[in-house]
């Protein structure tokens, strides 16, 4: 449904993306994962034909959207980071106007709205102004705006932030429940939880490029081991407990196929050492530990992606 072959754009020096490759079938999930400033946004708004690419091309269907953008809105959905509704009007003429540009006319666009109304828990909501509405209720009509005229292709940009944990799980299983109906969904996050619960797979972007992309299993298979992280007061450097610890300011990562084993054997190697720890947990595989492998740096949720040393 989407095919991004060698996209590169830049602003001035700064390069936002450079050589992207990318495909995402019907129905499939993909979730786009990196630190800001990554190239996440960008991508996005070329895919959605808001902005040119310097080279490289982007089909959606069978349509060229670099050649061809007035074709491509009826194909696909918009959700961006911002909030885009209109806050002067009701609810339910937010969703008649987005419903109108995307051509839906009479009873169709009844329907699409209350269908939709009903999936993200509008309903009680369609007469009430855009700018009575709570956070999480904005969230809500933000997102049912772009999907209202249920699109093959579903672009959403981090699309849980500042979201209410209701309309989290709510916005969670309605993306699930519109890729198993067969929409493709690009699925922009900084939370990599999300992509895990929606079983998406995954397309790791950084610095420009797409550093790693499959299936969650295939990552974890080719990136992720089994760990022990040991968590020290801070009062001093934590040790170098073995050669290929990693250190992340007071915590020390061992990557292990035994993890149990290696805690007790680095436990015992402490020494006087040991009064500084203040946890030991046995790490099992995640989407976090594919990005440390593949980035060299620690996935921080709320802003930057730090730098770690290798011990």
């Amino acid at each position: 449904m989407l095919a991004v072959a060698g996209v590169h754009k830049t602003y001035g020096r700064l390069v936002a993306l450079d050589g992207v490759d990318l495909r995402v079938a019907a129905g499939e999930v993909v979730g786009l994962v990196g630190p800001n400033g990554a190239g996440k946004t960008s991508l996005v708004s070329i895919i959605a034909g808001l902005r040119r690419p310097d080279r490289g091309s982007v089909r959606v269907g069978d349509v060229d959207v670099v050649r061809n953008r007035d074709r491509v809105g009826p194909l696909l959905g918009l959700a961006p980071q911002e909030l885009a509704i209109y806050p002067n009007i009701k609810v339910r003429e937010n969703l008649v106007l987005f419903g109108e540009l995307a051509g839906l006319r009479g009873t169709a666009l009844r329907e699409r709205i209350d269908e939709t109304a009903a999936a993200l828990s509008l309903t009680p909501l369609l007469d009430r102004r855009g700018d009575a509405l709570s956070g999480g209720q904005k969230r809500r009509l933000h997102t049912a705006m772009a999907l209202i005229h249920r699109p093959p292709l579903l672009l959403l940009d981090e699309p849980t932030v500042g979201a209410d944990i209701e309309t989290r799980a709510e916005l969670l299983d309605l993306v699930r429940r519109l890729a198993d109906d067969g929409a493709a969904i690009v699925y922009s996050t900084h939370y990599l939880p999300e992509v895990e619960h929606l079983g998406a797979s995954v397309a790791v972007i950084d610095r420009g490029s797409i550093i790693a992309r499959g299936s969650l299993a295939e990552l974890l298979s080719r990136h992720a081991r089994a760990a022990v992280e040991l968590v020290f007061d801070g009062a001093e450097p934590p040790p170098r407990v073995t050669p290929d610890a990693v250190i992340d300011g007071n915590r020390v990562r061992i990557p292990s196929d035994d993890p149990a084993a290696t805690a007790a054997a680095v436990l015992s190697s402490l020494g006087d050492r040991a009064r500084a720890l203040t946890s030991v947990e046995l790490v099992q595989p995640t989407l976090e530990a594919v990005y440390v492998s593949v980035t060299g740096r620690r996935y921080r949720a709320e802003e930057e992606v730090e730098d770690v040393v290798v011990a």
